[in-house]
């Protein structure tokens, strides 16, 4: 494994981090529950291959993510570190952010939490939070008390957003989405590295479709890559203002696959990151369904979960990423049940917002019929 300076932390931080999100899950007595007997040797073996950041949230799993975690890693937690979140609905759920981060504590079974993000907090929304909740002073006393280590923040937001974040001095590090797809915070992650705070990659593999390419396109962008996901998480760990990539990892199996791709790393050269670039472009570009995620035609009236459907239907179509596609459009439909294409009643306000000019009710159509069959 290699290590890296977490920002001015002052922390060795594993290459690769384990993302706690993805337990796998049993059916007991009707019940969705974490597999622990999996989730204790995924974490173990984590461990033992040199892993040392592990993350979850207090809204992971059913509420129950913490509590997984903090039983796997009992043999092992001064060793480690862990990262987990609040989000504004954990706020107000729990009656604000000191009753939230006591709830955390007991269900991790910790004292202390080496890594404390504020979840999905745009700057805007962070001032509103802590005008609503205080969550500023309450996390400072926090870390007076010991009860945290560093506080952090995650982010889905606009990437000028998340500079003004990091301007506010208040935070050790970021964890944000960056991929050979979504290059979007590319010059906010070289903003964070200059202002000395760590960085931390979500979705390196863009929620497993990454992983589900045929291994012919790292062929294609002239890579000596065994799997794509080697090729993702390659492109996103040469990347000198990265810090760690967070891998939703399943088995341990997958583990073992992901530690191995980030082991002995060499990193890509200007030529090969451009290869990867160039490749995905002109993908996107021969694909029907040019949409850039930029949102514009959300929120749906409906309800309809316009990007993601577009993202499942680009990943069949333009990336042969079927599995990852039929899995995805199951679990719209679970977290979501009237986020589908059915729900779409043609009402067309979508087109009239949409800087592409796609035909998006027809899209979303074909899109359906392709992926339709994961429902049956």
């Amino acid at each position: 494994m290699i290590y890296r300076d977490f920002g001015t932390t002052g922390i060795k931080i594993s290459s690769l981090g384990f993302g706690c999100m993805r337990f796998p899950m049993i059916d007991i007595n009707g019940q969705q529950e974490i597999d622990q007997d999996l989730a204790d040797a995924m974490c173990k073996r984590a461990y033992e291959l040199g892993i040392n950041y592990f993350d979850t949230a207090l809204f992971y799993l059913h509420e129950k993510g913490e509590i997984s975690l903090g039983k796997a890693i009992k043999g092992f937690r001064d060793k480690i570190y862990i990262s987990t979140k609040v989000a504004k609905d954990g706020l107000e759920k729990y009656g604000g952010y000191r009753k939230a981060l006591e709830l955390e504590l007991k269900r991790l079974d910790v004292d202390y939490i080496d890594f404390h993000h504020f979840h999905g907090f745009n700057n805007e929304r962070l001032l509103q939070n802590d005008a609503d909740y205080n969550v500023i002073a309450e996390a400072a006393k926090a870390k007076e008390e010991g009860l945290i280590k560093h506080l952090s923040f995650s982010f889905h937001g606009d990437p000028e957003s998340m500079k003004k974040n990091i301007d506010t001095g208040l935070f050790s590090s970021v964890l944000c989405q960056y991929n050979i797809i979504d290059r979007r915070n590319e010059d906010a992650i070289a903003y964070a590295k200059e202002k000395g705070v760590g960085v931390v990659i979500m979705g390196p593999l863009c929620g497993g479709k990454i992983a589900h390419f045929p291994a012919t396109i790292a062929h294609e962008a002239g890579l000596d890559a065994k799997t794509s996901a080697e090729m993702g998480l390659k492109f996103v760990l040469s990347n000198p203002n990265v810090d760690c990539a967070l891998s939703g990892m399943t088995s341990v199996e997958m583990i073992e696959e992901n530690v191995a791709a980030v082991s002995n790393f060499a990193e890509l050269t200007e030529t090969e990151k451009d290869n990867i670039k160039n490749l995905i472009q002109e993908k996107k570009k021969i694909s029907d369904l040019y949409c850039t995620s930029c949102q514009y035609c959300m929120p749906c009236p409906n309800g309809v979960i316009i990007e993601w459907i577009f993202d499942m239907y680009s990943g069949y179509q333009v990336y042969g990423a079927k599995e990852w596609a039929f899995e995805e459009y199951r679990e719209l439909h679970r977290r979501h049940p009237d986020g589908g294409v059915t729900s779409c009643t043609k009402c067309g306000i979508c087109e009239t917002k949409c800087p592409q000019g796609i035909k998006i009710m027809d899209q979303l159509e074909a899109a359906h019929e392709v992926l339709k069959e994961a429902l049956v």
